[in-house]
């Protein structure tokens, strides 16, 4: 009779996932994120450098956070918080506005 109830079980079937929770078996989901194949944590440039306001005028440093197309690339990949990532796009939008970056490339 235990046979039974075992057999009828989803989880005693050829090929059925183990019991758990969603996506528990991949690399890389779940709660446990760590590892020694973790990216690093990127850290502000601004932060690092203690620059307090980021200057439209300094073409060299607004196009490393650009693209080769003339976009500003987001925090994410970048690394910036947020407070120097806002101060970042106005100084990149005022810095086209006065032909000093372009829009975009050609």
């Amino acid at each position: 009779m235990a046979d039974e109830a075992t057999m009828s079980s989803p989880a005693s079937r050829p090929g059925a996932r183990p019991a758990g929770p969603a996506g528990a078996g991949r690399p890389g989901s779940g709660p446990r994120r760590g590892g020694p194949f973790r990216p690093r944590r990127k850290v502000c440039r601004f932060c690092a450098e203690q620059i307090k306001k980021v200057d439209f005028k300094q073409i060299q440093v607004l196009r490393t956070f650009t693209t080769e197309r003339g976009r500003i690339l987001s925090s994410r990949i970048t690394g910036n918080c947020a407070k120097h990532q806002r101060q970042l796009t106005r100084a990149v939008k005022r810095a086209r506005y006065l032909a000093l970056l372009p829009f975009s490339a050609s």
